[in-house]
């Protein structure tokens, strides 16, 4: 299968190639050309499916053009090495627990299952690989661990000085060996705006292969589908997978796009929420059809704390940049810290479940929206551990278990470089230290 710019004025290019070059040569992100139904069959017994069973499904759906079916299983089955559980909260009402790969983090199953393309794509090949990637908490850590000793591929990681937490920090600071962690001086935008421009360096371009591991990657955001499948799979057991309404905690948009690539292949999904906090650009674009980017501002729910978000460009071209029909898939909510944290505690107190900030943004707009009859699912993105303070600071007690994983990481030393937000100094700093 080829893949597309959005911005439609470059050739379509190999997977192969979109996966290696991460952005397109004319800026814009990659695309498949097409997206491949599942047929009725596979909905029907799909409860009957392991995790790992339903991913190899859908990911024969995208790669297996490209890929042999034997070498494509193992690649799968090597990501998921974990599970992804639907849990019930309350009423009609499931937390999507997408926080028990390595690094506790939903960015675990697009991250291993990129680190592990990439890695296949190269098998053989004398090339060397720099993987940039900027992260406004998450993406960092799961990008990090998934490429850690991986030969012939070097990780550089981007992200706001003091606007990660710090045990998102330790996650991808701590590692060394093939991992670099670059602390920029300024927000997420920025360190968006310094890998985006590196791709499109001329000097860098002629010097350095370059690629992003950021869900501007479609290795990285197209597996985000597998774990939607899951859930609708695991609520099917229980006979709760009608009328189904899902909500997402939005920053960069990736995994919301993920979950409309699951939708147009045919899982019955009602609607889906995007559930924002004080950085509402989308939002704001579902209720008057204009898209305005502006500088993030920082929340307690740091991973969402995105003033562009570059997958909105996906969601434009899924829908013929119909303002119309995108409104007919998705409703648009936002959220101040205080609302933030007021859900959190109330949820914690009245159904003892804990959440963390972004699933908590997630859970107030699903239920908000979920109307008599629907089953509402929202997206836990992180384990609450990643953000003990603030929760802590929250429920107003040290209850907040730190599991075994984030323990060893917090032991670690932090190893970074402090960078501007010049593109100049980062130029100049790839040409010095990367192959």
């Amino acid at each position: 299968m080829l893949y597309y710019s959005t911005n439609k004025t470059v050739s379509k290019v190999s997977l192969k190639q979109a996966v290696t070059k991460g952005l397109a040569d004319d800026k814009g992100l990659f695309m498949p050309e097409r997206i491949n139904p599942l047929p009725a069959s596979f909905f029907e017994n799909i409860h009957q499916m392991t995790f790992q069973e339903i991913s190899f499904e859908v990911a024969k759906a995208f790669f297996g053009e490209d890929i042999p079916e034997a070498d494509l299983k193992e690649l799968v089955y090597d990501t998921l090495q974990f599970d992804c559980p639907v849990v019930p909260v309350h009423d009609s009402i499931y937390s999507l627990e997408l926080f028990h790969g390595p690094t506790l983090a939903f960015k675990d199953v697009g991250g291993r299952f990129m680190a592990r393309l990439l890695a296949y794509f190269l098998k053989g090949n004398k090339e060397h690989v720099n993987v940039l990637v900027a992260t406004s908490g998450d993406t960092g850590s799961a990008v990090a661990n998934g490429f850690l000793a991986v030969p012939g591929i070097d990780v550089y990681v981007l992200y706001p000085k003091g606007l990660v937490s710090e045990i998102q920090e330790k996650q991808f600071t701590t590692l060394g060996q093939n991992i670099t962690s670059i602390e920029v001086a300024g927000t997420f935008d920025d360190c968006q705006r310094l890998v985006k421009t590196a791709f499109l360096d001329e000097t860098l371009k002629g010097a350095l292969t370059l690629t992003s591991a950021n869900s501007i990657n479609v290795a990285r955001f197209l597996p985000q589908a597998f774990y939607y499948f899951n859930a609708y799979a695991r609520l099917k057991e229980q006979g709760m997978e009608n009328e189904l309404v899902i909500a997402v905690p939005s920053g960069n948009f990736g995994n919301l796009t993920a979950g409309l690539f699951a939708q147009k292949m045919g899982l019955p999904i009602k609607r889906f929420i995007a559930a924002n906090n004080e950085n509402d650009i989308v939002y704001k674009y579902l209720q008057n059809g204009k898209y305005e980017p502006r500088s993030s501002v920082a929340t307690i729910a740091n991973a969402m704390d995105v003033g562009d978000p570059s997958n909105f460009a996906r969601i434009l071209d899924l829908f013929g940049e119909s303002h119309e029909q995108i409104k007919q898939v998705m409703k648009g909510f936002r959220y101040s810290d205080n609302e933030i944290k007021a859900t959190l505690l109330n949820v914690y107190q009245q159904h003892n479940y804990l959440l963390d900030p972004h699933g908590a943004c997630a859970y107030k707009a699903l239920s908000e929206d979920l109307a008599p009859g629907e089953t509402g699912v929202f997206l836990e993105t992180a384990h609450p551990a990643k953000f003990t303070e603030t929760v802590e600071g929250i429920i107003g007690t040290g209850n907040v278990p730190l599991p075994e994983k984030l323990a060893e990481f917090m032991k670690g030393e932090k190893l970074s470089v402090e960078l501007s937000t010049s593109f100049e100094d980062f130029r100049e700093f790839l040409l010095k230290t990367a192959k």
